[in-house]
This record gives structure tokens, C-alpha cells and sequence, in this order.
């Protein structure tokens, strides 16, 4: 139930209609400070977030946008102590400051937002460090921002992100994990193809959450809808429009490798290997193994590749799922090879771990 609250209660930076909404320039001047944190491009970032500092220097949106950047800048940031700790504490000042804006009617939906923005991240850095009492005290929180998010839709369509997260994942994460009904029975209904639809608003009207709902909206595409060429739809506007992220790269890699279109997919891999830090060799090792496989026909190479991306640890937030593809990858090469035990001993080690529908599938029709 807690992973439920915290996949809903996800959301972005962006200003509702406030004081700085209304600053035209100062707007456009949040605007090009996201877009550069969105395509690496830090130092840029900087001196713009300084200018907002500077004529509004008690708005939550300060603390917002230095988080996000930390966010994308030290990728995983929860595995940054130093900055983990200056993570957190930037959220915790963002709640803080968006109280004072709920004592004015005016300017409670955008006190509702960076409460539930503040929240939500918070609660999103205690699940993957796997601290569940305090996610799940955050989630509660956010929660609450969330339902009153419902009302302000109409009234900006920011709001269209977080309410269309949350119809999907309501409907979506009890389908994927049946013991949780009960407790659902309690929650606001949902929708799932209503969701779709309104994270598809806020990624073509929303002017803050426009980056977030794409993606986010591709990730669900791919993970749990099947819908790889819509994903792949959303993944290349991202990629043209920030080819510096290198997060937007791999899941525009992934989508093609998956709507087998093997050559492009080649071609940007080649591009993608360059970040070779952090988490990011287990993404392309296994891209590289889907490619000899399906792609070249080359078990032998693809099996080199697959071992590679499993001998490094995955990380629970971006690159679980690759894992999982590498071992099903072994797995039908233990099929075509005649050893059905190896075949299975892999498939099994998936099951463990994946959480793409079409990769259960895969799963569940060979053990079977």
C-alpha cells in the first residue's frame, strides 16, 4: 500500500497561479532556469534561479527548483549523503514557505502544490532508502495535497499531471497487485484511461509540468499499457529537446529496442555509451545484449553483454527493470540452446524482479 501512495503521489516542480505567474518576465526567466536543469546544463541554471531568488526571495519555488536540480544532477541523489541531506532539507524549506500562501484563498492551490511537490519527494527518497514508516507518513501527506489538487484543475492545467497519476495508479497498481483491494476500497475511484488522458494534457498544455508528464507518461506506456510506439512518441520530443539528459536517451533507446527497430535504436546507443558512470553501463550493456540477440542473431555475444549488466548493481529507481531483461535474455538463449533447466533458472530470477507487463508475460508463458 505505501509503494502505491508513493507511485501516485510523484510530481514535478511548477508555479500555479500566484504572484510569480502573473511576473511575465520573471516566468520566462523559471522556464529557460528548468529547461537547462533538464538538459544538464547546471552553471546555466544558476544565475537564473539567483534572479527569482532575488525579487522572491521568501517563495517556495527557490527551494523547488535548487531540489530539482539536485535531483537530476546527482543521479541517485538518495545515495549522495551530503547531498541527499541538502536534498531533503530543500523540500522540507519548500513546505515551510508554502504555508504562509495557504492563509490566502488566492494563493491556496499553489500552497497546495509545493506542499504536495514537497511531500511527494520526500517520500520518494524514504521508500528507495527503504525507510517504509517514514515514506509512508510522507505519502499520507501528499496524499492529502493531491485530493485537493482535484478542485484546480480547471483553474490551471498544471493540476491535469498529478490527478492523471493518480486515476492510473489507483486502478492500475491493485490490477498488478491484487492484496492491496481491500484497502482501496477507501480511496477516491479512478480511472485509468482518464488519467492517460489528463497526463497527456498537462504534457501538451502545462507549461511547468510539460517535461515530467511526458515522461512519465512514457514510462507508463512502456511498463504497463504496451504502447511502445505513443512511448516512443513522447521519448524523441524529450530527447531533441534536452539531448544532454542522458536519462530521456536510455528510455528512448529502450522504446525502440522494444518496438524492434533495431537499427535506430544502434545508431543512439552509440550515443548513449558515453556515459559510462553511475548507473548507466547496466542500461547499455543490456541494450547491447537485446541488440546482438534479436537484432545480429549473436547468442554468444548477447550472452557477454547480459552477464556484464548483471554483475553490476542495478538501482531501484531507474534500472531494476534491466536486470530483469538480461535475465529473460539469458533465458531464451538457454531455451534455444535445449537447457530447459538453465532457461527456467533465469526466467525465475526475473520473476523476482520484473514489473514490465510485457516481460511478466514473457515470464509467465514459459513457466507455464
Amino acid at each position: 500500500m505505501r509503494k502505491f501512495l508513493l507511485f501516485v503521489l510523484f510530481c514535478t516542480p511548477f508555479i500555479s497561479k500566484s504572484q510569480v505567474l502573473y511576473d511575465a518576465p520573471t516566468q520566462e526567466i523559471v522556464l529557460k532556469a528548468i529547461d537547462h536543469i533538464y538538459d544538464f546544463e547546471f552553471a546555466e541554471a544558476e544565475p537564473l534561479m539567483k534572479q527569482i531568488r532575488a525579487k522572491y526571495p521568501n517563495h517556495p519555488l527557490n527551494s523547488l527548483l535548487k531540489a530539482l536540480q539536485l535531483q537530476w544532477q546527482y543521479l541517485p541523489v538518495k545515495d549522495n549523503k551530503t547531498m541527499s541531506a541538502q536534498y531533503l532539507a530543500l523540500l522540507q524549506d519548500c513546505i515551510n514557505k508554502a504555508k504562509a500562501l495557504e492563509k490566502d484563498e488566492k494563493t491556496r492551490p499553489e500552497a497546495a502544490f509545493f506542499s504536495m511537490a514537497g511531500h511527494g519527494y520526500i517520500a520518494l527518497v524514504h521508500n528507495y532508502n527503504d525507510d517504509k514508516m517514514k515514506a509512508a507518513a510522507e505519502g499520507k501527506k501528499a496524499y492529502n495535497y493531491v485530493m485537493e489538487g482535484f478542485k484546480y484543475m480547471e483553474r490551471n492545467p498544471e493540476f491535469y499531471f498529478s490527478s492523471g497519476l493518480y486515476n492510473y495508479y489507483v486502478i492500475r497498481y491493485p490490477e498488478d497487485h491484487p492484496i492491496v483491494k481491500p484497502l482501496v476500497l477507501f480511496f477516491k475511484d479512478g480511472n485509468k484511461e482518464e488519467g492517460l488522458r489528463q497526463m497527456d494534457v498537462a504534457a501538451r498544455k502545462g507549461m511547468f509540468t510539460r517535461t515530467e508528464s511526458a515522461y512519465y507518461l512514457a514510462r507508463i506506456l512502456l511498463k504497463h499499457e504496451l504502447r511502445y510506439e505513443k512511448a516512443n512518441q513522447y521519448l524523441t520530443s524529450l530527447t531533441h529537446k534536452y539531448p544532454k539528459n542522458p536519462i530521456f536517451l536510455m528510455k528512448q533507446t529502450e522504446s525502440l529496442l522494444l518496438l524492434g527497430k533495431y537499427e535506430q535504436a544502434e545508431d543512439l546507443l552509440e550515443r548513449f555509451k558515453k556515459y559510462n558512470t553511475h548507473f548507466f553501463p547496466i542500461a547499455w550493456h543490456t541494450f547491447e545484449g537485446l541488440l546482438q540477440e534479436k537484432h545480429l542473431k549473436n547468442d554468444a555475444e548477447a550472452t557477454k553483454s547480459y552477464m556484464a549488466a548483471l554483475r553490476q548493481p542495478f538501482d531501484s529507481e531507474y534500472t531494476k527493470e534491466y536486470h530483469a531483461f538480461s535475465y529473460i535474455g539469458l533465458g531464451r538463449i538457454a531455451a534455444r540452446s535445449g537447457d530447459r533447466r538453465k532457461a527456467i533458472a533465469y526466467y525465475k530470477k526475473a520473476e523476482e524482479l520484473a514489473e514490465y507487463k510485457g516481460l511478466m508475460k514473457e515470464i509467465k508463458t514459459y513457466l507455464k
